[in-house]
């Protein structure tokens, strides 16, 4: 069988876009190379694009060339890339007006599209200064003198042709590829208004001569003259002042990204032969030691090695409270130290970071189009020839049934430059940038924009509860040896066995085993351990070194962990021990017998119905006795479940702990009774999901382990907690940095309200193309108004965005 060839992703950097067909017309370009699948964005300039072996970067480029624009190849981050940083996109530097744009690795500000608000200023501000006295002496009759059309000539010849040369550049490069843009209609226009003027007044030099106070005075109509220098002017000046604003607007809904990877350390303090030396934190390396003293940022991920202190970490997870870290604990870069001294070895630097990797979910994010993005390119690529198309008849029209050149030229030039598409094409990509920016300052991260339409229609969230809705922390609480079949092991040689098979094992209950055996034993170790295997949500099983050196302190049998007062226990001489810790259904497979008794079942049941999670052990094919722990809900989860009930989601608790324990803790949160599943396996997981969906629900699925990940892939909707796996957070749609069930919750609701916004930025949009088109036709539009209106869609669009970086204040 042969393999599928390998599709590598390029990340291009485009200039030159100004609307939405622009996006769609590269999108084609690229379209047309076999197996080539594109992504532009508006906004941000760049194109993330799917190539197969066959295709080349120089014939990815070539072809957004032949689409009329410039696109470079983003590299890849070097060594010398800052911690945090994964490429000049995530970077994002102050644009540098003076900046070659043909290297792009000094223009990388992606906040705007065509021209810079820095390059838009100067144009703008002197449109403006040109405009005013030319709009006065056109329209005011008691302002105007002898030969004033002259003097409006002046003053527009320079508004025309100096200030409105961005939009007649961007329309000549895209008419020379045989294609259309927004900048074609509002050259068009300005041009069309300018030229019409200047061929009038070369024709009649005399037709401005009488001064318009002998007019009687007050405000002319624009038919009591035939020049229109004013519209060329205040179309322009209008059109720049809407670039202007919507470039510092787009800037502030991209700045999130840009502050957030702005967060990580600069330098490190390096422990090299016991020396501390300041290097910049972009040369750490995987295996280097720094320190981190009190109010330092933490340089890069990575463990404590010595020190003890509570870390700020709300910048990455969006929790207010403290961690407090001590040796073996894992810490993210970027994060803050309040207290202690610590030293800290990296385990991940440059790209492989948290940081990093959070920079590329959200700016892949912001890139990527959401389902409804689509039918906006799909309209837009048709639009601005179709607007020519009814600027054409309009003007035709009007000259054939009222013979008014002037009423005939006006509806044509308001037609062209009210159907400007570009609020269109800004609609989609602003919201993303709004709403994943602020998303990630509150340490949510959205994997894609096509997650946003899938918040929109899930009615049900299933809830893992250990690390979701609980802390996680469990602890053990008691060790029942059972003294028949114990082979007289007392409750802490027992808990030394189970430790040290489970020392193996990620899960939460393996975890706090292993804590409390290395507390029980004198020297902190626990026994050796061969031919480990696990059962994923079932129990562990190994062959254990039960050897002489190691010594404990023991229990009573049994007795609970916080009464007990230990004493020196003989150690055992023993050789190899098969030993087996996990669940009932796991444990009869590894048992001699093959099931478990009555009797056996029955101590079980007691300690479930204590509120326990009670795990077996089993030493040499036969039972030796029960680990009984507990876990606490978190303080977060029953707000935020109450939370889930008033957006309309129906919260259900899936736990592969054991029936009693999970009816607690849903009741305790407000999780009704038959909505709990409980002693539910991984693969359960996956069918319990299946099963709802099934049934015509669309489930969102919360879950933090690798046992959780097969259901975060099957659900519509994978939400990991942040706390939790690499693979789950993989798995995931949605990862939230923090451990708090508030955060999925807030999640949702900042995933709806952004889609809101979008439908409602397209909404407007098509609402306002779709109304103004006809009644500039009707010539029921001055064209100057026309351009005031659609300067100020766009702003609008790009304003109503912005509502989402108040999210959550």
């Amino acid at each position: 069988m042969t393999e599928t060839p390998a599709i590598r992703r390029v990340d291009l950097d485009i200039t030159g876009m100004t609307c939405a067909s622009c996006v769609g017309r590269v999108e084609r370009k690229l379209g047309k190379l076999e197996g080539v699948s594109a992504s532009v964005n508006l906004p941000l300039e760049s194109a993330a694009v799917e190539v197969p072996p066959s295709v080349t970067d120089e014939q990815i480029v070539a072809a957004v060339d032949r689409a009329g624009y410039t696109a470079t190849i983003r590299q890849a981050q070097s060594d010398a890339t800052p911690t945090g940083v994964t490429s000049p996109r995530h970077s994002l530097p102050e644009h540098d007006e003076h900046a070659d744009h043909s290297d792009h690795s000094d223009h990388s500000d992606h906040m705007n599209h065509g021209p810079s608000g820095d390059m838009i200023r100067p144009r703008l501000i002197g449109a403006a200064i040109l405009t005013f006295p030319l709009f006065l002496i056109s329209m005011v009759p008691a302002l105007q003198f002898p030969h004033w059309g002259w003097a409006a000539l002046v003053l527009a010849t320079p508004v025309t042709l100096w200030a409105a040369w961005p939009f007649h550049t961007a329309a000549f490069k895209a008419a020379r590829h045989g294609s259309s843009t927004m900048d074609t209609l509002v050259s068009i226009g300005v041009l069309a208004a300018w030229a019409f003027s200047t061929v009038e007044l070369l024709l009649d030099p005399g037709m401005t001569a009488m001064a318009g106070a002998a007019h009687g005075g007050g405000m002319a109509s624009m038919a009591d003259h035939q020049l229109y220098f004013e519209t060329a002017g205040v179309v322009t000046t209008f059109l720049l002042l809407g670039r202007w604003l919507e470039a510092r607007a787009k800037r502030q809904a991209g700045s999130a990204l840009k502050s957030l990877l702005d967060l990580g350390a600069k330098t490190a303090t390096v422990l090299r032969g016991g020396v501390e030396t300041t290097v910049p934190a972009a040369q750490l390396v995987p295996g280097d030691e720094f320190v981190v003293r009190p109010g330092e940022k933490v340089a890069t991920d990575g463990y404590v090695i010595s020190g003890h202190s509570a870390l700020d970490t709300s910048l990455i997870t969006g929790e207010s409270v403290p961690a407090e870290v001590g040796p073996e604990d894992t810490v993210t870069g970027a994060t803050i130290n309040t207290s202690g001294r610590l030293l800290v070895r990296a385990t991940h630097t440059g790209a492989d970071t948290t940081l990093a990797q959070m920079g590329r979910l959200v700016s892949d994010a912001q890139t990527g189009k959401a389902p409804i993005a689509r039918l906006a390119d799909r309209i837009s690529a048709v639009f601005v020839p179709i607007v020519l198309v009814i600027a054409v008849i309009t003007f035709t029209l009007w000259l054939i049934f009222s013979g008014d050149l002037h009423a005939a030229f006006r509806a044509a030039v308001a037609v062209l430059v009210i159907a400007c598409p570009c609020a269109l094409g800004l609609a989609t990509p602003v919201g993303l940038l709004a709403g994943t920016g602020r998303a990630s300052q509150l340490g949510i991260l959205i994997r894609g924009p096509e997650v946003l339409e899938d918040t929109r229609t899930v009615d049900t969230i299933v809830l893992d509860k250990t690390g979701t809705v609980t802390t996680g922390d469990l602890a053990v609480t008691s060790v029942t040896p059972l003294q028949e079949q114990s082979h007289g092991y007392d409750a802490g040689r027992l808990l030394l066995l189970a430790g040290a098979v489970e020392a193996h094992s990620e899960h939460p209950i393996a975890t706090a085993i292993v804590a409390a055996a290395r507390e029980r034993s004198d020297s902190g170790h626990i026994p050796e351990v061969t031919g480990f295997t696990s059962a994923a949500g079932g129990g562990v099983h190994g062959t254990v070194t039960d050897g002489s050196q190691t010594g404990h302190r023991g229990w009573s049998d049994p007795v609970p962990i916080d009464g007990q007062s230990p004493r020196d226990l003989t150690t055992h001489e023993g050789g190899l021990l098969s030993v087996a810790v996990g669940r009932s259904d796991y444990m009869a497979t590894q048992l001699d017998s093959g099931a478990l008794t009555a009797a056996e079942k029955q101590q079980l049941t007691a300690a479930e119905e204590a509120g326990a999670t009670a795990i077996w052990v089993a030493v040499d094919g036969q039972i030796a006795g029960i680990i009984s722990l507990q876990d606490t809900v978190k303080e977060s989860s029953a707000p935020a479940i109450a939370r889930f009930k008033e957006m309309g989601l129906r919260p259900i608790l899936l736990t592969g702990d054991n029936a009693a324990v999970a009816t607690q803790v849903a009741a305790a949160v407000g999780i009704s009774e038959e909505d709990v599943f409980a002693g539910v396996r991984p693969e359960d997981k996956v069918a319990k999901v299946t099963e709802l969906q099934r049934g015509g629900r669309v489930v969102a699925m919360v879950g933090d382990g690798v046992n959780d990940a097969p259901a975060l892939a099957q659900a519509d909707l994978g939400i990991a907690m942040g706390s939790g796996t690499d693979v789950a957070r993989e798995a995931a749609d949605i990862t939230v940095m923090g451990s708090s069930l508030g955060q999925v919750a807030q999640s949702v609701q900042l995933s709806r309200k952004t889609l809101g916004i979008i439908k409602s930025n397209l909404f407007w949009a098509f609402a306002y193309n779709t109304l103004g088109i006809p009644v500039a036709a009707l010539g029921l539009l001055n064209p100057m108004l026309a351009g005031a209106a659609m300067a100020a869609s766009s702003v609008l669009v790009v304003a109503n965005s912005l509502r989402l970086t108040r999210f959550g204040r």
